[in-house]
């Protein structure tokens, strides 16, 4: 007999005021998306993820999409309830463009603040939805959002010398979000955001997964030529479970 697994994300239905400050706005906080047992889980899941594949403990972002079979990681990107919120923010279906690791070790510096549309660019609705794992503050390196700036699409940013791009910003053009473990910042992909420095004592842990309406389109890094999220998402990548861990070996997107 097969077993039904339960959806780890709660079902979030977002008022009217809500969906319009988020495009006015460009982020939005959603309150305990995940319960304190379902966010302690997932934690749980990503340190681990961290130990085998090493290299986090002093990172500024330190970011794999891999995930074991039916682990929490697992049941996390393929949530339904996660997809619907997406949905209702996007206006339209959802397909998952890249999840990903958010952690940054003890001591890991400051992310410049970036579009995700400086990496690879969406032409079509696009977000983030970044869950906090652990509680976090500006101490801890939490995520900076830039309200509005997603207003004028996506801008220039400077390449950097580790491959990251970069946008200068004022201290008092972004907010730091103080976060539950639990809490979920979700943004557009033309939202500038970074994250500070952690200066606390233990890793800053989070977990994003990025979707693009199904309808959106990008230049495919091959050929150039316009290519549908839907019909191949994020290059081929299929956002399966792998049967074993392996260290990232180039940067991918991340904050």
């Amino acid at each position: 007999m097969a077993t039904t697994t339960i959806d780890p994300v709660r079902p979030v239905h977002l008022t009217a005021g809500e969906i319009s400050f988020y495009q006015r706005e460009g982020w939005l906080v959603v309150p305990q998306l995940l319960s304190a047992e379902v966010a302690a889980a997932l934690r749980d899941d990503v340190v681990s993820i961290m130990e085998q594949i090493g290299g986090w403990e002093s990172a500024k972002l330190r970011q794999t999409p891999e995930y074991l079979p039916d682990s929490p990681v697992d049941h996390h990107v393929h949530s339904r309830n996660l997809a619907a919120l997406a949905e209702t923010l996007l206006g339209g279906p959802a397909v998952i463009w890249l999840p990903f690791t958010a952690v940054k070790g003890p001591q890991g510096g400051r992310f410049h603040f970036h579009q995700d549309n400086n990496y690879t660019r969406l032409e079509g609705p696009g977000l983030n939805i970044w869950v906090a794992l652990v509680d976090m503050g500006p101490e801890l390196g939490t995520l900076q959002v830039v309200p509005q700036s997603h207003r004028s699409g996506t801008r220039p940013a400077d390449q950097l010398d580790d491959g990251h791009r970069a946008m200068r910003i004022e201290e008092s053009d972004f907010i730091p979000m103080r976060l539950r473990a639990g809490d979920a910042v979700v943004f557009s992909r033309d939202t500038i955001h970074g994250s500070g420095p952690n200066t606390g004592p233990g890793p800053r842990v989070a977990y994003a997964v990025q979707y693009g309406r199904e309808d959106a389109r990008y230049p495919h890094p091959e050929t150039g030529e316009p290519t549908s999220v839907r019909d191949d998402p994020k290059y081929g990548h299929t956002h399966r479970p792998v049967a074993t861990l392996t260290a990232p070996t180039a940067r991918i997107d991340g904050h």
